[in-house]
């Protein structure tokens, strides 16, 4: 059977290209042996299910131990009512033994039992009977809420001094989160916090992203069962864009494979990697779509608006900047600082932000097209201040977030232009007071700037050219459009003060600065 580029579910090496699933954890044997129970979180699609099942058949396929993957999602329905909880998970643990476990490692029939002992009594019954060690993977534990992920980690700690012959000798909780951060009562501030009815953990894994090597062994993969090769400059630009995230990397491979190149004499190139980008952007697959489902939520507008707008965090909960990191949005920059996680969600985010606005854009007519096709510099500017002074008022109101509406406006309008042919790229970071944005249209690119003038600043229009001027140097421009948007109090109506007035940087290069 041939294999493919996996997108969907837990990855299986007869028929998926993979690497091995446990060479990013090489601890775990060694925590499994000390009968140690620890919690192993990551962020959505990174490969924990494909991993934790492969662990678990090899450590029983050794022989030594009865290891069982098992997801505690049925439970989720649940809620608080924790005995139906309890039910659902022992329902699915003996439904995951009969498929993965030989007949003599089984659990007996569970016993009943007290409502708040359900599942130990349960575990307790079958590791006394069975003739290996418990080793448990609860996937999803996280699926659980209040007091049903309660009573779990708390019948799990209770059962804990009686492992291995009476109990579960090592039992691993994998999720989003640390076990720390695991709400109490369904929709309540608080946490398990440091006091965890799991507090007999030993240790919080997690499981890193492919490296570039990595990346280059999984497509070599495919080029060896195939004969399509990826070329070295391909592999780079995917690492690029993905940072190895796992679901991207193959993401990005089935896209060309499948529908951009399915010629399999014809070699991938970086071309081809960023087509596959554009691709997965406009798509917003079920992965890329689960994440932009979070945008919304107030503790990852608290962190990702800022990032967006280049400006400082501020005040924002310890709690938060755990969880937008969980959930794999941002990660910690190596010169400190979050940054978002990697340059292919930096593309995602923002565009998921102004689909509003795209869906609410009137009809454009592409007025900055030559005949030949190509961008005419002048019409476009042109159009942008038609289309803003007319409609950049009320389409403010469509963006998410506050602070970037005029951004998001803007993307927007760029968007409908790049739509003809052309591609818009992001640049932003912490504390930078900026976004650079890049339209590039067949041989054509612009460069923007975009600063924001607020209430007790100075005028952006100096340090603004200056950032320019670095921003078109790196990309070996010597004209752009320095865009800063005016949001003072008191300011007259936006048809009445957009303008664009010519402006020269510190180096000399010759830019538009557009007052908006």
């Amino acid at each position: 059977m041939p294999r493919w580029f996996n997108t969907a579910g837990p990855c299986r090496a007869d028929r998926n290209y993979m690497l091995p699933a446990l060479r990013r954890l090489p601890e775990v044997h060694r925590f499994i042996d000390q009968e140690s129970y620890f919690v192993l979180h990551a962020p959505r699609q990174v490969g924990k299910t494909t991993t934790l099942k492969a662990l678990a058949e090899e450590l029983t396929a050794f022989g030594r131990y009865a290891a069982l993957h098992f997801s505690c999602e049925s439970g989720e329905v649940a809620g608080d009512n924790f005995v139906e909880a309890q039910r659902a998970i022992l329902s699915r643990i003996r439904r995951s033994a009969e498929i993965y476990l030989p007949t003599e490692l089984h659990p007996p029939t569970f016993p009943e039992a007290p409502d708040a002992s359900l599942l130990g009594t349960g575990l307790s019954a079958w590791a006394r009977v069975c003739p290996r060690p418990l080793v448990l993977f609860f996937d999803e534990i996280d699926a659980l809420r209040g007091q049903s992920l309660l009573s779990v980690l708390r019948q799990l700690r209770d059962g804990y001094s009686d492992r291995p012959n009476a109990f579960p000798a090592s039992v691993i909780l994998c999720g989003l989160r640390d076990v720390r951060d695991y709400k109490v009562p369904s929709g309540d501030r608080g946490h398990l916090g440091t006091s965890s009815p799991f507090n007999i953990k030993v240790e919080s894994l997690t499981l890193r992203n492919f490296t570039r090597d990595e990346v280059a062994e999984l497509y070599q993969q495919h080029t060896d069962d195939t004969g399509q090769v990826f070329l070295p400059e391909a592999i780079d630009r995917a690492f690029y864009w993905t940072q190895g995230q796992p679901w991207l990397v193959n993401a990005l491979a089935r896209q060309m494979v499948e529908q951009l190149v399915p010629d399999q004499t014809q070699a991938l190139t970086v071309a081809h990697v960023d087509d596959a980008k554009e691709n997965l952007v406009r798509r917003q697959d079920t992965h890329l779509d689960s994440l932009a489902e979070r945008l919304r939520e107030p503790r990852v507008r608290r962190i990702l608006e800022p990032i967006l707008a280049g400006a400082a965090l501020g005040d924002v909960p310890e709690d938060d900047l755990r969880f937008v990191q969980d959930l794999g949005l941002v990660r910690m920059a190596r010169t400190g600082g979050l940054e978002v996680a990697n340059p292919l969600y930096r593309e995602v985010i923002p565009r998921v932000l102004s689909n509003t606005a795209m869906a609410s854009l009137p009809q454009l007519p592409a007025t900055w097209l030559r005949a030949d096709g190509r961008l005419d510099m002048e019409r476009l500017m042109e159009a942008f201040l038609a289309f803003w002074r007319q409609h950049g008022q009320p389409l403010l109101g469509t963006a998410p977030y506050h602070e970037i509406a005029p951004h998001l406006v803007l993307m927007a309008f760029l968007h409908r232009v790049a739509n003809g042919g052309g591609t818009l790229e992001r640049e932003y970071a912490i504390g930078t007071g900026r976004m650079d944005l890049c339209l590039r249209y067949g041989p054509d690119t612009l460069a923007l700037e975009l600063k924001v003038w607020r209430d007790g600043d100075k005028d952006p229009l100096d340090e603004g050219l200056a950032q320019l001027d670095g921003y078109l140097a790196g990309l070996g421009l010597d004209r752009g459009w320095l865009v800063i948007f005016d949001r003072r109090g008191g300011q007259p109506p936006i048809s009445e003060r957009t303008r664009a007035t010519p402006a020269t940087t510190p180096a000399g290069r010759h830019v538009m600065a557009v007052r908006a």
